[in-house]
C-alpha cells in the first residue's frame, strides 16, 4: 500500500477495482456503518470535555494540524476544522464514528492501526501517547492520503485509558523537513565507506603477502577486519530499526533482564574500543528485573557510553540505577564540556551530530535510542549543565510483565 493518494472512481465514492491477484480495495464507509461497528465496543465514557470548553475550540480550529478527540472505544467526540478538511467528511459524520471504521488508517506496508481498538501498548500505564509514524488514511471520497500521526493518551486515576487525542499533518506538508532519499543515501554511503576501505585493503594485503606476513600481524589485521564488519552490520542494523520503529513492526523479544548484569556487560564491550573507559556503576538496593528485550537494551546503553566516550571523556563516567514511581531509571553521566541549551532538543534529531569531540558515525544512534526506550514504555531525556558534563537518562515501567498478561 503507498502513503500517495489514489483517484476516486464513480460516484459512489469507491475506488478504481483493484487488479486480479492484487488486494480488495478500500472503499469509504458508511457513517451508519462506522458508527455501527465502534458501537459494539462499548458505551462511551460519560463525559468527554471537547474543545470547545474554556474556548479552546477557537484555538483548534487554528491549528495547522488535523486534531480528533477519541472516547474508551475510540469513536470521534469532538474533530478540529483541519480534521474536516483532511478527511473530507463533515464534522456532524466524523462525530460518533468509530476512527478505525471510518478513516481506517493503515500503515505503509498494510497493516491496520487500530484494528482491535488502541494499541496493546496501553496496558503499560507507563505509556502516555502514540510516537509519530506514517500511516494511510482513507477520505470521505474514497482517495487515500498518507499523513503523520501522533497522539496522546488520557488516564483515569486508576491508569485506564478513558480516550486519545489524535494529530494528523499530511505528508506532502512535511516532505521538505524530512531527510530525503538522497541525503539518507549520501550519509550512508559516506559512513560506509570507511570500514568497507579498510576491509578490502587488509583482505588485499593478506591475500598477496600471506607468507611474508608473521602470525601478529596477520592477527592484527583480522582483528580490524572484524572490527569493521561489526561497524558495517551496525549501520545496517541502525536503518532496519528506523524503518520498524517509522512503521511501527518492531517487535520486542521480552524476558527479564538483570539491569546490573547487563551494564557489566556493556562496560566489558565497550572497554574494548575504549581502554581509557573508567566508569563507577551504583546500582540502587533491591532494583527489581525488568521485563524488557534484552538486545535492544544492550544496544540503547551501549550508544550513550559510546556517545560519552566520543564527545566528552572515557575518564568520570558514571552508570546508575535507581527507582521511581512505578518505573526504573538508568542514568549515563560524563564529565566533558556539556550540550548548550539551545542544541539540547537537537541531539535526538535523525542525523544529529555534535563538531566536538571525535564524531562518527551515522548520527541515528540517539533517535534509534529513543524510539526502542519509548516502545518499552519508557522515556530517554538529556540533561546538561555548561562545564560540568551530560546526563542521559531512560525509564523502564517496573511492573511491565504484570500490566502486559494480566490487564
Amino acid at each position: 500500500m503507498t502513503a500517495a493518494k489514489v483517484a476516486a472512481a464513480g460516484k459512489n465514492g469507491s475506488r478504481t477495482a483493484a487488479p486480479s491477484g492484487a488486494a480488495p480495495a478500500r472503499t469509504a464507509p458508511t457513517k451508519a456503518a462506522a458508527r455501527d461497528k465502534a458501537g459494539s465496543r462499548g458505551a462511551a465514557p460519560a463525559s468527554t470535555p471537547p474543545f470547545g470548553d474554556n474556548g479552546s475550540s477557537r484555538l483548534a480550529d487554528l491549528l495547522p494540524d488535523a486534531v480528533l478527540r477519541l472516547d474508551a472505544a475510540a469513536r470521534i467526540v469532538d474533530a478540529n476544522r483541519m480534521a474536516t478538511q483532511l478527511t473530507g467528511y463533515p464534522a456532524d459524520d466524523l462525530l460518533g464514528a468509530g476512527c478505525a471504521e471510518l478513516l481506517d488508517p493503515h500503515t505503509p506496508d498494510g497493516e491496520p492501526l487500530l484494528a482491535d481498538g488502541f494499541h496493546r501498548s496501553v496496558r503499560l500505564s507507563a505509556v502516555t501517547g502514540l510516537p509519530e509514524q506514517a500511516v494511510t488514511i482513507l477520505r470521505a471520497d474514497g482517495a487515500e492520503v498518507g499523513v503523520y500521526v501522533t497522539g496522546s493518551y488520557q488516564r483515569g486515576a486508576d491508569g485506564v485509558v478513558e480516550g486519545a487525542t489524535l494529530a494528523m499533518r499530511e505528508m506532502g506538508h512535511r516532505a521538505h523537513q524530512v531527510p530525503t532519499g538522497i541525503e539518507i543515501v549520501s550519509t550512508v554511503s559516506h559512513e560506509l565507506r570507511s570500514p568497507l576501505t579498510s576491509v578490502k585493503g587488509y583482505t588485499g594485503l593478506l591475500l598477496n603477502r600471506w607468507d611474508r606476513l608473521g602470525d601478529g600481524q596477520k592477527r592484527e589485521m583480522l582483528e580490524q577486519v572484524n572490527h569493521d564488519a561489526d561497524r558495517v552490520k551496525r549501520l545496517i542494523d541502525e536503518l532496519l530499526d528506523i524503518s520498524r520503529l517509522e512503521t511501527g513492526r518492531l517487535h520486542l523479544r521480552r524476558q527479564m533482564v538483570d539491569l546490573a548484569r547487563l551494564i557489566a556487560t556493556v562496560v566489558t564491550k565497550v572497554a574494548m574500543e575504549y581502554p581509557l573507559l573508567d566508569a563507577a556503576v551504583r546500582v540502587a538496593p533491591e532494583v527489581p528485573e525488568v521485563y524488557a528485550d534484552p538486545d535492544k537494551l544492550t544496544q540503547v546503553l551501549t550508544n550513550l557510553v559510546e556517545n560519552a566516550c566520543k564527545y566528552a571523556s572515557p575518564t568520570g563516567m558514571q552508570l546508575s540505577v535507581d527507582i521511581g514511581a512505578g518505573e526504573v531509571s538508568v542514568s549515563v553521566s560524563d564529565q566533558g564540556e556539556g550540550i548548550p541549551e539551545a542544541e539540547l532538543p537537537k541531539v535526538f534529531d535523525k542525523f544529529s551530530r555534535r563538531e566536538l569531540g571525535r564524531p562518527t558515525g551515522s548520527g541515528l544512534g540517539l533517535w534509534i535510542s529513543r524510539g526502542l526506550v519509548e516502545a518499552h514504555g519508557g522515556r530517554l531525556t538529556a540533561s546538561s549543565v555548561g562545564g560540568a558534563g551530560t546526563t542521559f537518562r531512560f525509564t523502564l515501567p517496573m511492573y511491565a510483565f504484570d500490566e502486559l498478561h494480566h490487564p
